[in-house]
Parts: structure tokens; C-alpha cells; sequence
């Protein structure tokens, strides 16, 4: 498949910004109806996006290009060339959640309560984006025997035949790992405790399959032997376990208190 989808006056539009564009579009507009209904208007949703979405963008590609650096100090002019691919979840979130710190407080909201409202956004973005590593030809694992891959649909096999070797698609494991989270958060949000439940379950689920699935790909950005998308993931379920507990023990000591 050809990574650009077409082109506009000499500039090729490449199926990576589509899709990721189309996973921002969607989880904007299920974060606006689901403000609306804890009493927010959604217009903080597209105010938030102003904040957080270029953060995002940009964390999420210093992030890869630090890691990379050996590679983007050679070629310093393809550092802010994201059209053909590299952009790190794990930066995108740092990026995002500290600009979102900030806008919190000056609008000042609740932190937690606009957490979980984007947190089943969130993953269903990803879960969209994912399907431009396809498209790019990237973020797969190693080598699949042809009879494995041969129960994937006809277009994934080809997509996934480089060089006349198949490799196993991980983009499409991720992606439906991360569809079945966004599932399980839109369906436990009306049933969660305290405020910041749903995203601290989002760090845990989502770094879950990231951690297993992150062992299976080829092109992992590496600190020394260390995979960092998986030490990360660690991180972020054992901060996502912290919180959780640490908000219904808060909740239930004030109830003591009260």
C-alpha cells in the first residue's frame, strides 16, 4: 500500500497524518458529549485541545528523536519531518498531561475530572493512529512463518511482506489491545468511585499489552539493553496502582473524618 494517500499542490498527504488526525477528530468529539454529561461545556474540550494537542506533538517527537539522537545528529534537517513517522506515545502523554496541569489551573478545573474524560479518548486515538505504522510500514516485529501469517487478512499479509519476508504485524496487536481498553474505560466510567479512577486504570491497562507487545518489535528505541517503552509501562502501571489506591483511601479516610 502506498504510504501517501494523495497529493495537494506538490505535497504529498501521507496516510499517517490522516489516521492519526481521524483518531484526534473522533476522540474529540466522544470527549465533548462525555463533558456534557459530568456538567462541563463541551467547548473546554476544544480549549483543552488547543493546550494540549501541539504539547503533544511536540513531546511526542523530541521524545523519539532523544532516543534517535545518534541518527537525527547526522541529519538534523528530518528532526521536525513527521509526515513519514516517529512520533512516541510515551512523549505525547508527558507532553499533554504537563500542559494539562497548567490549563487546569488557569482555568481552574478539576484535574482528575478532565483526566478521565479524555482518558477513553485517548486510547481510542491510539488505537486508530496505530493503523498509520501499518500504512508506514513500521512499529512490526520479527519474522512470522508464512502459515502464521496467513491467518491474517490478504491485505495485512501484503502490507506486512517487506522484501519478501513477513513480519509480524504488532501495529495490529496494539491496536486492538488498546480498542478492547477503550471498551473497558467507557464502560467502567459511570461506574468508577473518584475522580481520576479512569485514568489511572488507562496507565495500567493500556501499559499492560504495551509492555508484552513492545517485546515483540524491531524497532523499540533502546537505552543500553533496556527496551524504554517497557520500563516505562512499568512505571506507568505501578503510578496508575498508586493512584487508584491512593484515591479511595483518601476518600475513605475523609469519610472517618466526616
Amino acid at each position: 500500500m502506498n504510504p501517501i494517500a494523495f497529493s495537494i499542490f506538490g505535497i504529498d498527504i501521507m496516510w499517517y497524518g490522516i489516521l492519526i488526525s481521524l483518531g484526534i477528530v473522533l476522540g474529540a468529539a466522544i470527549a465533548m458529549v462525555e463533558a456534557k454529561r459530568v456538567g462541563y461545556d463541551s467547548d473546554i474540550i476544544s480549549d483543552m485541545l488547543l493546550w494540549t494537542l501541539p504539547a503533544a506533538i511536540l513531546g511526542a517527537r523530541l521524545y523519539y528523536v532523544l532516543f534517535e539522537w545518534s541518527y537525527f545528529k547526522q541529519h538534523p534537517g528530518e528532526i521536525l519531518a513527521i509526515r513519514n513517522g516517529g512520533l512516541a506515545i510515551h512523549g505525547g502523554i508527558i507532553g499533554a498531561f504537563v500542559v494539562g496541569y497548567f490549563f487546569v489551573k488557569v482555568k481552574k478545573l478539576s484535574f482528575f475530572k478532565l483526566a478521565d474524560i479524555a482518558a477513553p479518548s485517548l486510547i481510542l486515538g491510539q488505537a486508530i493512529g496505530r493503523w498509520g505504522n501499518f500504512m508506514n510500514r513500521e512499529a512490526h516485529g520479527g519474522v512470522a512463518s508464512e502459515q502464521f501469517i496467513s491467518y491474517f487478512p490478504k491485505f495485512i499479509q501484503e502490507q506486512m511482506n517487506i522484501g519478501g519476508v513477513f513480519y509480524h504485524p504488532t501495529f495490529l496487536y496494539e491496536s486492538v489491545w488498546n480498542f478492547v481498553v477503550f471498551i473497558a474505560l467507557f464502560s467502567f466510567r459511570k461506574h468508577k468511585k473518584n475522580d481520576g479512577e479512569l485514568i489511572g486504570l488507562y496507565l495500567i491497562l493500556y501499559s499492560i499489552g504495551r509492555f508484552f507487545i513492545e517485546g515483540l518489535r524491531t524497532d523499540s528505541l533502546m537505552l543500553g539493553p533496556l527496551r524504554i517503552a517497557q520500563v516505562v509501562s512499568l512505571l506507568l502501571i505501578a503510578l496508575g496502582l498508586i493512584l487508584i489506591l491512593f484515591l479511595r483511601w483518601f476518600k475513605a479516610k475523609n469519610k472517618e473524618q466526616g
